[in-house]
């Protein structure tokens, strides 16, 4: 190829070139979708119904209070448009690349089923008016020819459409211009405030509010923009503004030119009133159609976006392009459900249920600034910066406003989001891109470790949060189900072992033997600690981890039934935890018995002994877990004593608001003539003394003949509470 010829060719990567996708500009791309869209029927056939009710000065309050909507919302997309790079869907992009895609897809699937439905009401809108003028036409026929040109024209190319919507965009100019060059005399004085005869302010302000919806015209086309993060910003700011300006315009005019009664009665008195009524009548249809066509441009970009990732049915299907980028599965799809949609002819349900997915998009598109704004984060630096007012008044608009037009349609929104958040978490989708969810977590978590330092732990809030040091993740053998059952659902595992060498082949060793806790959704975190000595390494460990906002409560450790395997490091590490506020747990697993049924588990209880809350305290977790029964055992060295021991033994049930199928069972004999004797059981738990020996803790397995759990409090247990 010769250096001209390089010269001159444009890469195919702009959307310029021959061999690329065209792109749009601010004007094509933006302006004119949103323009189109907001300048529907409502304006010609109920603007003047919402002066007449509400007076001058009452339908402008309304108007500013809708536009109030938009451009808080309008605002905050232009914020998170200048500091994220916009990839197709608009508001599905914005918000998976903020919240992740199952809050993106969440509101992206009903915010595509809004835009398909819309596109229904627009060209019913236009068969109304057209049976004005032929009323003897039928109504489905015109409605399917009008379905047919538009989708053949959103088929051929989005290029293509948008030079219709030019073409649209003239008449509706012309139009305006017939009403407000009216050459009608004027009604005399203005009424300013109305007297709400037909509905109320909030029923007239539900009427007029879908007027002002359709700014994410031009952000739905994002993926077909040239520079998104100039054209989106500018061209939705700069279509609210023209549009709010034409709102006042035409409100003036009907209140000038109309009574009230005149203004409520007559849907077509903008018609009436024109100069050239023909011109506004052909405005109706070409706003009608305009925004029909901006829904069936936007829809189906939003469906492949969607596709893309996955979060749809059939998304291998809706996500190829044709030839220019033009997804024409998408668009064909969307059109068999419009055709759908128009056969009863009537959505008058729908639209309200319609407005509830557009408010919600907004009220997210502002509440994802919010977060971004509040978590103070580097990577959320937009070229376009607003106040943080600015999206928190904008999402509690969109709610507030939503409640407002029709609760129940609100609640049904809302829930229809919740039910698709849950199923799309349930795919297990990733997203080639990171977001914020992460960070927005931490942040909280940060903010409740610092209200949390202002309160002590108290025993009313305990839960297990283990410590559990690993020797050799390789070849550990520790009972995970059994930890699982202490742990699950509130508590907490932080893992670690200590190596010299190795880290990144121990830190997966050290992964996949946790995985299966993980997978119970059990909070797990793991390390490896870089020390030559394992006992060094765990203390370092425990006396790092005290100063921690989340530190764990209880250390748990596993002895081997070989004598003199480890058997120092359990001693001195059961000493470390107290030291430093630490409960402690032993576990002497049976080699043949393990747990067995897990079923049955015997809580041995001394009268007197201070150390038995965590005991208690872990022997109501595992029954929860396992279910089966409780043995409240204790020993009495003489006969003299088993009536007193069993009055301690019903004291302590019902103080420890025990199970009340718990049993009581009290074994005459010493302590090691008791454990033979005592009722069979899964696991055996004990309370650890300040003085104890291994050689005492393996005695005691071998006459239980089960496996045991030799427990010491912190001191910050209480099973009372």
């Amino acid at each position: 190829m010769s250096a001209s010829k390089r010269k001159t060719k444009k890469p195919a990567s702009n959307g310029d070139g021959a061999n690329g996708p065209k792109k749009f500009g601010t004007f094509g791309g933006v302006f004119t979708p949103d323009v189109l869209t907001i300048l529907g029927v409502i304006m010609y056939l109920r603007l003047g119904w919402v002066v007449g009710n509400a007076g001058l000065w009452g339908a402008v309050a309304i108007i500013l209070l809708a536009k109030t909507v938009t451009v808080f919302t309008g605002l905050s997309m232009a914020s998170i448009t200048t500091n994220i790079r916009i990839g197709a869907g608009g508001a599905f992009s914005i918000i998976s690349k903020s919240l992740g895609l199952e809050a993106g897809g969440s509101i992206g699937i009903p915010f595509y089923i809004a835009q398909t439905l819309s596109a229904a009401l627009y060209i019913i809108g236009f068969t109304t008016a057209w049976l004005a003028v032929f009323p003897n036409h039928s109504a489905l026929a015109v409605s399917g020819v009008a379905w047919a040109g538009l989708l053949a024209i959103t088929y051929i190319s989005a290029h293509f459409a948008i030079k219709i919507q030019y073409v649209i965009m003239s008449v509706i100019i012309m139009s305006i211009a017939s009403f407000l060059l009216t050459d009608a005399a004027p009604v005399g004085e203005i009424q300013a405030i109305g007297e709400f005869t037909d509905a109320g302010f909030w029923e007239v302000f539900a009427v007029f509010f879908p007027a002002v919806t359709g700014i994410m015209a031009g952000a739905n086309l994002s993926g077909d923009l040239k520079n998104p993060r100039r054209s989106i910003p500018l061209g939705t700011m700069t279509a609210i503004a023209v549009t709010a300006v034409v709102y006042f315009v035409i409100a003036y005019v009907a209140a000038r030119v109309a009574t009230p009664e005149e203004l409520i009665a007559n849907e077509m008195i903008m018609v009436d009133r024109a100069i050239w009524g023909p011109a506004v009548l052909a405005g109706i249809m070409g706003a009608t159609l305009s925004s029909a066509l901006g829904s069936m441009l936007g829809a189906p970009r939003i469906l492949q976006a969607l596709a893309e990732q996955r979060t749809v049915p059939l998304h291998s299907f809706f996500a190829k392009q044709a030839k220019g980028a033009e997804p024409r599965n998408a668009i064909i799809f969307t059109g068999a459900v419009i055709f759908v949609a128009l056969i009863p002819g009537n959505l008058d349900y729908l639209a309200s249920l319609i407005t509830m997915f557009f408010l919600i998009t907004y009220a997210m598109l502002n509440m994802v600034v919010f977060i971004q704004q509040s978590m103070n984060i580097i990577s959320f630096r937009p070229a376009f910066k607003v106040p943080r007012l600015v999206p928190l008044i904008g999402s509690l608009q969109c709610l507030f406003i939503m409640f407002l037009v029709n609760w129940t349609f609100s609640l049904v929104a809302i829930v229809t989001i919740v039910v698709l958040y849950f199923w799309l978490e349930r795919r297990g989708l990733e997203a080639s891109w990171g977001d914020i969810r992460g960070g927005l977590f931490l942040a909280l978590a940060e903010r409740a470790s610092k209200l949390a330092a202002r309160f002590p732990r108290h025993q009313i809030s305990w839960k297990p949060d283990l410590l559990l040091p690993v020797d050799e993740p390789r070849v550990w053998s520790g009972p995970l189900l059994f930890i699982r059952s202490i742990s699950y659902p509130s508590g907490s595992i932080f893992a670690f072992t200590v190596s010299k060498e190795a880290h990144q082949a121990t830190e997966r060793q050290l992964e996949d033997l946790l995985q299966p806790i993980r997978n119970q959704k059990i909070m797990v975190s793991s390390t490896v600690i870089d020390d030559a000595d394992f006992f060094h390494g765990a203390k370092m460990v425990i006396q790092t981890l005290k100063g921690a906002a989340f530190r764990p409560n209880i250390l748990f450790l596993t002895l081997s039934n070989e004598e003199n395997k480890g058997d120092n490091t359990v001693h001195e590490l059961v000493l470390e935890a107290s030291q430093h506020g630490l409960g402690a747990m032993v576990l002497l697993q049976h080699p043949r018995k393990a747990f067995g049924m897990q079923k049955t588990i015997n809580l041995w209880l001394r009268d007197k002994s201070p150390n038995w809350h965590l005991a208690v305290l872990v022997t109501l977790h595992l029954h929860r877990n396992w279910g089966g029964e409780i043995n409240l055992v204790t020993a009495a060295a003489q006969k003299s004593e088993e009536a007193a021991m069993r009055v301690f033994l019903e004291q302590m049930s019902d103080q420890a608001r025990l199970p009340s199928q718990t049993r009581l069972r009290v074994v005459r004999g010493s302590f090691e003539e008791a454990l033979p004797e005592a009722p069979r059981a899964d696991i055996n738990i004990f309370g650890l003394g300040e003085k104890f020996t291994i050689e005492f803790l393996r005695n005691s397995a071998k006459l239980s003949r089960a496996s045991c759990l030799f427990v010491r409090d912190s001191g910050a247990e209480d099973a009372m509470v």
